[in-house]
């Protein structure tokens, strides 16, 4: 049977998706310069517990109706919260930033073989197409000097991150709908900050010294992931594991287009990457439509 294309709309909760890579990209350069006051267990710790008390203050009201099932959900996915964020950081105190980007892409793929395994529903043939273009596209924005990989703490770190990563949007899913929003927000977030403030003094990381700047960086970044936690739990409600992964690939891209703002220079390479992963986001958008020989000879 001749196949055809045939676009598909993008529902509202794609839209938002797509705004909070934007968030999302834009915090690159805060996390930068809170690096340089701050350990990063401490940083990723207290930037999720300010999400987590803000998101208190927004869903207080249904707290009181909280159930164990909330709990078990919200801590599923705090735990890879604080070990997809925790681990990439960790492995970024002795890798650059583009071999990070290089590794962490690999969670791209990963997610529509993840969502077969754990769903048993295999994704559309343009998902695939769309996740191959946008894990391209990454590569090519992290530039020549990460795929100079060998192994050491950092990348094996960062490596390990991507597991956690693909977990977390799989069981975001997988709770999608069934868990109380607010519920499931306010629980994910103060497990992650608790998580990462716990593990500092298992690695013997101390407390910073008083800076405004990690202070601002942490309700900055803390008001930001909030806003990210909520839509994603929101969004994932209709959106596929695989779908919000294309998307959520366009968040380099921001942080690119952030960081030329701040002055900072990208080499072609990047720009044709970004391109890449907008084509991959626009090819995920694609359905194939089988049609009869029939109605194709009608149409000839």
């Amino acid at each position: 049977m001749p196949s055809r294309l045939r676009w598909m709309r993008l529902q509202p909760q794609e839209l938002a998706l797509i705004g909070i890579t934007a968030v999302w990209g834009s915090t690159f350069l805060l996390v930068h310069w809170a690096m340089q006051h701050s350990g990063p267990w401490f940083f990723v710790g207290l930037r999720f517990l300010v999400a987590g008390l803000i998101s208190v203050v927004i869903f207080r009201r249904v707290l009181r109706d909280i159930r164990w099932r909330d709990i078990g959900a919200g801590v599923a996915i705090g735990v890879m919260i604080y070990l997809g964020y925790g681990l990439q950081t960790v492995g970024l105190q002795t890798i650059d930033s583009s071999t990070s980007a290089f590794i962490t892409a690999m969670y791209v793929p990963l997610v529509p073989l993840a969502q077969w395994a754990v769903f048993r529903k295999r994704p559309p043939a343009m998902a695939f197409v769309g996740a191959g273009l946008a894990f391209v596209g990454l590569l090519l924005i992290a530039g020549p000097a990460a795929f100079s990989l060998t192994l050491g703490a950092g990348e094996i770190a960062t490596m390990l991150s991507t597991l956690p990563i693909a977990a977390e949007i799989i069981l975001i899913s997988v709770f999608a709908g069934r868990i109380d929003l607010g519920r499931i927000t306010i629980v994910q977030l103060l497990t992650a900050g608790i998580l990462g403030l716990l593990t500092m003094p298992a690695v013997g990381e101390g407390l910073p010294e008083f800076s405004w700047i990690w202070v601002g960086c942490a309700v900055g970044l803390g008001a930001a992931s909030c806003l990210i936690q909520l839509t994603m739990n929101w969004a994932q409600q209709s959106v596929s594991p695989t779908r919000a992964t294309i998307i959520y690939a366009g968040e380099p891209v921001w942080a690119g287009v952030i960081g030329r703002i701040a002055g900072e220079r990208l080499p072609a390479t990047a720009l044709v990457g970004g391109a890449l992963v907008v084509l991959g986001i626009l090819a995920s958008e694609l359905k194939l439509v089988r049609r009869s020989r029939a109605a194709s000879r009608r149409a000839d």
